[in-house]
């Protein structure tokens, strides 16, 4: 008897276990599998965290305002559905060291879009506020945007947002004294990547929010061109189908790719789409002057020297600066955020050298 009664205990003892044994694996997948919010998968901290071990040295850039520099925070520029998409406008004060200084007689200053990184998925545009910051401070109106992930829509909806963003900024122009013949459009990594496709797509109507979208104000009309007039490329791709890119960009080992997720599908089944995505795809002579920053990491700007090749050849203005022994997404940081600042605005200083 007592020893069906211990055979019993034990094996209900070795039941609970099982199940306790199993409930904690069922939790540990469910943290495993939580699910990042967008916003939050690719910032500062994060990029900080991962890189400081191999970079001691490195600050996250402040994000203080200074006296110098007005922010006008969450402002609507487009609306999809019952949603506006909003940027964040950085309004230079007083202007210091390099830069534009501003004709009482005709206050207007260049313009700058800045478009946020994180592999078309992820990211959001406060990463891009310390540059807006240090750039206002340099005499240029800043907007640092949010647009459309792969995760809420899919290639070219990003491109449509950005066209918004800077059809917004020029018809904004006489309110922010800002010169609607002087607008760059400016972004890293994927931010870059979509920088640049809006650029070589000036005045193409299939890349435009005429496509799709309603203008979040009715101040705002769609006759207002989106064009801009430089185009500034840090550490972004200019080509998704070379065959190194697509050894990133197309890993077979992985299920899906930051790239596939944006594009709708791999390369092989989305040939033409990929390639319609590459800046390079689209160098013309409408092409505006272009400025490319890198990191000492090659395969993030795939395709830049063949499209500066071209872009050369058609005798457009074409610039590139390295920053050596830098990793990716560099411009989050300090030391490098200010030689970054540095070439953006003599780059600018040299395209929209117009007297005022």
């Amino acid at each position: 008897m007592k020893a069906r009664i211990s055979s019993s205990i034990a094996k209900f003892l070795a039941a609970s276990m099982t199940c306790i044994v199993a409930a904690i694996m069922l939790s540990a997948c469910a943290v495993r599998t939580k699910a990042v919010p967008a916003e939050t998968a690719y910032t500062a901290e994060s990029t900080y965290q991962k890189l400081r071990a191999s970079y001691p040295f490195i600050r996250i850039a402040s994000q203080t305002l200074p006296a110098s520099v007005k922010l006008l925070p969450d402002l609507p520029y487009v609306r999809h559905g019952d949603k506006d998409l909003q940027l964040d406008l950085y309004l230079p004060v007083q202007a210091k060291g390099a830069g534009f200084s501003v004709n009482p007689a005709n206050p207007v200053r260049p313009a700058i879009v800045l478009v946020h990184g994180g592999g078309w998925r992820s990211g959001s545009r406060d990463n891009l506020g310390a540059m807006a910051i240090r750039l206002a401070e340099r005499g240029y109106v800043c907007a640092a945007i949010s647009y459309r992930l792969s995760t809420e829509a899919r290639y070219p909806a990003a491109i449509h947002d950005v066209k918004a963003a800077v059809r917004w900024m020029r018809s904004h122009a006489s309110l922010y004294h800002v010169n609607p013949h002087q607008i760059a459009v400016a972004g890293g990594s994927a931010g870059g990547q979509i920088a640049a496709l809006v650029g070589v797509t000036n005045d193409m109507a299939n890349f435009d929010i005429k496509a799709g979208g309603s203008i979040a104000s009715s101040a705002v009309s769609n006759t207002v061109s989106s064009t801009v007039q430089a185009v500034i490329n840090i550490d972004g791709l200019s080509d998704f189908t070379s065959e190194e890119a697509r050894r990133y960009e197309d890993d077979p080992s992985k299920k899906t790719t930051a790239a596939g997720a944006w594009l709708g599908g791999g390369y092989a089944e989305k040939t033409a789409v990929w390639k319609e995505a590459s800046p390079l795809s689209h160098v013309s002579k409408d092409t505006p002057p272009f400025l490319f920053i890198s990191s000492a990491q090659k395969r993030f700007s795939l395709g830049r020297e063949e499209m500066m090749a071209k872009m050369k050849a058609l005798g457009i203005a074409t610039k590139h600066v390295q920053l050596p022994d830098t990793p990716h997404s560099f411009w989050l940081f300090d030391p490098w955020l200010e030689p970054t600042v540095d070439a953006v605005s003599a780059f600018l200083e040299e395209i929209f050298a117009v007297k005022r």
